[in-house]
């Protein structure tokens, strides 16, 4: 019976080790670009990929995109669609320089013709970092590179993104998604602010069902 226990035990860890490894990977890569918003039924750009890698079936003219998506930031628009929203504009924007740098542009004249709107903030910030992030993929990656499609130079590189979503919380007030934002962005490195961060996204939770969806599935480990 001792025997038999000791080798259930031993079972049960190699598989939670070769889940826990399995695992791993879908968790990897640049937090704001490699893994989906859950947005539920909210209405996005369109998308095909669950990932960060374009499937070549979206049939998106990418030159509708800064159009398309400054229609879809409006005023009533979540936070969680915003972020979902930017991380897929800015996967299509570097298939074309032009239409990258155009969207960075227009957002930062928002924050410049009015600048205590929050969500103005936000999306520039937001967009600038993530822009980073699609930098660092393609230069480590193969993405893109068969197709020959190239962004050119990142237009955000001098531009502090997570200081203008610090800026954009402030303004606000309190925004528990603008929180998980801001933690998805200090995931490495600024642990103290990641927790903070974290934190007030928890509290907030609560009483937001599609923000704890989201902890749950990008920070399993804290959101429990």
């Amino acid at each position: 019976m001792k025997l038999r226990r000791i080798f259930s035990l031993k079972y049960f860890a190699v598989i939670a080790g070769a889940l826990l490894v399995i695992a791993t990977p879908a968790l990897a890569g640049p937090p704001l670009i490699c893994h989906a918003i859950d947005i539920g039924s909210e209405q996005s750009l369109p998308w095909t990929s669950t990932g960060w890698n374009l499937s070549g079936h979206e049939q998106y003219d990418v030159s509708r995109l800064v159009p398309d998506t400054l229609a879809l930031l409006t005023p009533s628009a979540p936070v969680l669609l915003r972020m979902e929203t930017l991380r897929r504009a800015t996967l299509y924007a570097q298939q074309r320089a032009v239409v990258a740098k155009e969207l960075l542009l227009r957002l930062e004249e928002r924050t410049q013709e009015n600048p205590k709107d929050a969500l103005a903030e936000f999306d520039f910030g937001y967009l600038v970092e993530c822009y980073k992030q699609a930098s660092w993929l393609r230069q480590h990656t193969d993405w893109l590179k068969a197709s020959g499609e190239t962004a050119g130079a990142n237009p955000a590189t001098k531009i502090d993104g997570y200081s203008l979503v610090l800026k954009a919380i402030t303004l606000r007030g309190s925004d528990p998604q603008m929180e998980f934002a801001a933690a998805l962005m200090t995931t490495e490195g600024a642990r103290s602010e990641h927790d903070r961060h974290l934190q007030n996204a928890m509290a907030g939770a609560k009483a937001d069902a599609m923000l704890a969806r989201n902890l749950s599935s990008r920070l399993p480990k804290n959101a429990a």
